[in-house]
């Protein structure tokens, strides 16, 4: 890179900078109350906009733009249009405006709506969003003008996960805004989510990627054995990045820098091959967008370096999977974080309310935030002593759980710990500040400083879904809080009285322990905590009463939303499990049967041959593994048969839990018995017969 970063960043972003150089004044201010205050869009103002931003786009080289979109497949998707607009002479104008800016219209037949479209009916709605810039994206097909935008049906109902993010980003501010104004805070006009997601993801080299078909077609690999070295010398985890690693990490930070995203931190993660990228902190609608482009062009970068990036929860057995920490906090316009404990949390009433009212919310919805974690992926990590547990919990540290109780005990907190100082033996370091509280890596839900990380968000999942329950559950705490406090004769005792309930009542949602411990799910259970382990279990939360009077209330999902993401998730898992054992039969068929049958015959062969030319030569090693294949290719015969029938008869099935829960049960296991054999016999076979890159070359050999 040439260039130096600040001259980079962000060049490709109609960003505030580039708006107040090219737009009127007047044009300017309008569309900044329409973005920091939520007025109402003037088409006047848009058309002003699309002309500016045409103008913008095409001296960057752009001819085409697109409504890019974010539909309940959980990636991006895009209808590309040029600028250009016949004239009468034959010849051509670009053009671009304010209408083509607020609406497209896509083709909504073919998106995942879960019932909300039936397939004749074709109409949706791309609208643009205002409040995450417009960016520019360079690829083969030249340079587009990327306008983010929602996604709805000709009813207007969601069908996305931005719609639903940006209504509870609108609730989460009312509710804030209520509870800010009794604490005399009514300078403040906006409060916003603030996310910063951190991705987790595997690279290995693409050659041998292509050779795997369970990697290409299921993003993880179905077979193979560990290595004889795996991640327990712990000395991949903040190693020395490796040349082509780093060479990948620095184009992807260039790429990603130019469109405005904030790639921060990078490093190697726990398992061999894995790694991690960190952005700063932005509001919820912007982070969600950015970790959209984070993903897309970790695989576009990665295949330019003769790499490919594996963004699966679980890629390979016996190594760590990949997850995605989202950290959430509130910011205000005033540039207040409300999630800020300050150096004396036991005095910080605002503080010890909003942290009360996140306590309360993750307790009584847990169940919520456990749907926002689920994907097929995710159930072969969450509880695997190597993620979260599927319990959700909230980690606080040992000075707010002081605080905490001494609120319960004593009815006010008089004092609080401090981290004090750390002296590491050593004159020639300086003693170090600590922090007045550890860390805890097994929390799915952990207060860390000043905002909460959710540990459990899948690694290939966008994290609106997640942001959108979170704002959500907030927001209606808030909402009752306000409703109470909006009505107390004294504000300041009648808020202390609500924190010390609130506190009471879900005191039991905060674990400080080992969240990988089996004495923590037996603790979990005695505190009426849920213990919802897989996707298929986790679904129905999202259509229970309370879920729907909740999301109703505030306006973010209606009835007919949530049941369409319910019956989207079922037939999500149950494709998804469906793909994957199709794919191990056609392997074993394939790929592994005629290489193990190939290598049993050499070795047959080899021993008539030896006992013609010695008959009494030893030759009990080589029977023994005849025998042992055999056995063991019987076993994997018999596995993939049964598979197979399974397979068929879901086929049959009708879409929802019923058969979800059919692969779940049934299906999974039967996989899982034809895994094991094939993998045993991946330790006796020979290598070069093995018809397949092994873990060993994959995981180390880049």
């Amino acid at each position: 890179m040439s260039e130096k970063l600040t001259d980079v960043f962000g060049i490709d972003v109609f960003s505030d900078a580039v708006m107040v150089e090219r737009l009127p004044k007047r044009i300017y201010s309008a569309l900044k109350k329409t973005i920091d205050e939520g007025e109402e869009l003037d088409t006047n103002v848009a058309e002003v906009v699309a002309n500016a931003m045409k103008d913008w786009a095409i001296e960057r080289g752009a001819t085409h733009y697109t409504h890019w979109f974010q539909p309940m497949t959980g990636i991006t998707a895009e209808k590309h249009d040029s600028f250009i607009s016949p004239t009468t002479d034959g010849k051509i104008i670009m053009e671009f405006s304010g209408k083509e800016l607020i609406k497209g219209e896509p083709d909504a037949s073919s998106f995942p709506s879960g019932g909300l479209r039936a397939t004749f009916e074709a109409r949706g709605y791309t609208a643009w969003d205002c409040t995450s810039p417009a960016f520019l994206r360079e690829d083969a097909a030249g340079v587009t003008l990327c306008i983010p935008t929602a996604f709805c049906s000709y009813n207007g109902e969601a069908l996305d996960m931005k719609t639903p993010l940006l209504r509870s980003m609108e609730a989460l501010n009312t509710q804030a805004l209520r509870v800010l104004k009794l604490f005399g805070h009514t300078d403040v006009k906006k409060v916003n989510p603030s996310v910063g997601p951190e991705q987790e993801y595997f690279l290995i080299d693409k050659s041998k990627y292509l050779q795997r078909e369970d990697l290409i077609f299921t993003g993880r690999t179905l077979f193979g054995a560990m290595p004889p070295k795996g991640q327990e010398l712990d000395d991949h985890y903040y190693g020395s990045i490796k040349e082509r690693v780093a060479s990948y990490m620095k184009e992807l930070n260039v790429e990603l820098w130019k469109m405005g995203v904030t790639a921060k931190t990078q490093h190697n993660e726990v398992a061999p091959a894995q790694h991690e990228l960190a952005p700063i902190y932005t509001t919820a609608n912007i982070a969600t967008d950015h970790n959209q482009l984070v993903m897309e062009y970790m695989k576009k970068v990665a295949n330019r370096h003769g790499l490919t990036c594996l963004l699966h929860e679980k890629p390979f057995a016996g190594v760590n999977g990949s997850g995605k920490h989202n950290n959430w906090s509130m910011q205000t316009d005033t540039g207040m974080n409300l999630l800020n404990p300050g150096k004396t949390p036991n005095e910080n009433v605002q503080f010890l309310l909003f942290l009360s009212a996140v306590l309360k919310a993750v307790d009584l919805h847990a169940d919520l935030l456990r749907v926002a974690a689920a994907n097929p992926g995710n159930d072969h990590r969450l509880g695997a002593n190597e993620a979260p547990p599927a319990i959700i919990s909230v980690y606080i540290g040992t000075q707010l759980e002081d605080v905490l109780n001494q609120l319960i005990n004593n009815g006010e907190a008089k004092n609080c710990k401090h981290g004090g100082w750390l002296n590491v033996g050593s004159h020639a370091i300086p003693e170090l500040k600590k922090d007045a509280t550890d860390r805890n890596r097994t929390s799915p839900f952990a207060f860390t400083g000043n905002k909460f990380e959710f540990r459990m968000v899948p690694s290939s999942a966008s994290i609106a879904t997640a942001n959108t329950i979170i704002n959500t559950i907030v927001a209606d705490v808030l909402c009752d809080m306000a409703d109470e406090l909006e009505k107390a004769d004294n504000f300041e005792q009648a808020v202390q009285e609500l924190i010390k309930r609130t506190v009471c009542e879900h005191k039991r949602i905060v674990f400080n322990g080992n969240g990988y411990g089996d004495a923590w799910v037996e603790e979990a259970a005695r505190r009426g905590l849920p213990n919802i382990k897989t996707m298929v279990d986790s679904i129905p939360a999202l259509t229970a009463e309370k879920a729907i009077t909740l999301f109703e209330k505030h306006k973010v999902f209606s009835v007919n939303e949530l049941k369409a993401r319910a019956e989207i998730m079922y037939e999500d898992y149950s494709k998804a499990i469906n793909i994957e054992a199709k794919t191990m039969i056609n392997m074993a068929y394939v790929k592994y049967f005629p290489a193990i049958i190939g290598y049993a015959g050499e070795v047959a062969k080899s021993i008539n041959e030896i006992r013609a030319a010695v008959p009494e030569a030893d030759v009990e090693l080589q029977d023994t593994l005849v025998t042992e294949i055999s056995h063991l290719l019987s076993k994997a015969r018999s596995a993939v048969k049964h598979l197979q029938a399974l397979v068929e008869r879901a086929q049959d099935m009708q879409e929802g839990h019923d058969k979800a829960a059919f692969f779940r049960d049934e299906v999974i296991p039967a996989m899982q018995y034809l895994r094991e054999p094939i993998d045993a016999l991946e330790l006796i076979v020979d290598a070069d017969r093995w018809p397949v890159p092994t873990y060993g070359d994959l995981l180390f050999e880049i």
